[in-house]
């Protein structure tokens, strides 16, 4: 698990790293987030306004042009290994197996690549007990393309947790699946994540989603983006459907559409 730490940074687009007179487009300014050890933040915000951009550095992508991105006390210099990221599309290759898609970190990150020859049992059995958690078990020989929108999601989930990253990254992940899938799914990744207690980093535009998974709900400015509010979720866990109808979850939905709105402004 880790903690995370975002200071003062600047980010602009095709200007260079650590200049004093950046160019390009302002994407983000002055922005800073702190994230607790295995907590789970969602990010919300205007379109435009930086939110996949903050993923983006906290993975070592990009580097900012000024400020500091720490993970665990040190400045994230390069692409992390231990990460996991999902995203709105499922992104699986669509000539591997199930399976075979939901194996791919371990055949890249060490130290499970240098492994790979002598464990390959014991990561098939990996992967399946993914896929059997998410409600995949069984499927792990199918093709992507022999299942709907959200089974390759679940699939997206378990490839992005198979090598057990410290931090998961979301950027809309469910944003293109219907209303039920979507809220389905919330389930999944909550139970996932109670027991695992990774970092999770949610971006998302539904406010619902953010309020029934995150412990901290941060929002963003417009461009050049910000985090210019946050919001404890004050809800047990476990959480249901059923607590999307509690007033103080209605409240706070209310509440982070109106920041938003002035934010957008």
């Amino acid at each position: 698990m880790s903690s995370i730490e975002i200071e003062g940074v600047d980010l602009h687009y095709g200007g260079p790293a650590g200049a004093r007179a950046a160019t390009g487009i302002l994407a983000l300014s002055q922005a800073s987030l702190s994230i607790r050890q295995g907590e789970f933040t969602a990010i919300v915000g205007p379109s435009g306004c930086g939110k996949s951009t903050l993923l983006k550095l906290v993975a070592g992508l990009v580097r900012p042009t000024r400020g500091s991105v720490k993970v665990n006390g040190e400045d994230v210099m390069r692409p992390l290994k231990r990460v996991g990221m999902a995203f709105q599309n499922a992104t699986l290759l669509p000539w591997r197996t199930i399976r075979d898609n939901v194996l791919l970190p371990l055949e890249i990150v060490e130290p499970f690549r240098s492994q790979q020859r002598r464990q390959r049992t014991e990561h098939r059995e990996r992967a399946d007990m993914l896929l059997k958690s998410v409600g995949l078990a069984g499927f792990g020989s199918r093709m992507p393309w022999e299942l709907s929108g959200g089974m390759q999601q679940r699939a997206q989930l378990c490839r992005a947790l198979v090598h057990e990253p410290a931090i998961l990254l979301l950027d809309e992940p469910f944003g293109a699946l219907d209303a039920f899938t979507r809220e389905e799914l919330w389930g999944v990744l909550q139970a996932l994540w109670i027991e695992r207690q990774f970092t999770v980093i949610l971006v998302t535009h539904e406010l619902r989603e953010a309020g029934y998974l995150a412990d901290k709900v941060h929002v963003m400015s417009a461009r050049p983006g910000k985090v210019t509010a946050t919001y404890p979720v004050p809800l047990a866990r476990p959480r249901s459907l059923e607590t999307t109808f509690a007033p103080e979850f209605v409240a706070l939905v209310h509440e982070l559409r109106g920041n938003i709105g002035q934010a957008a402004a």
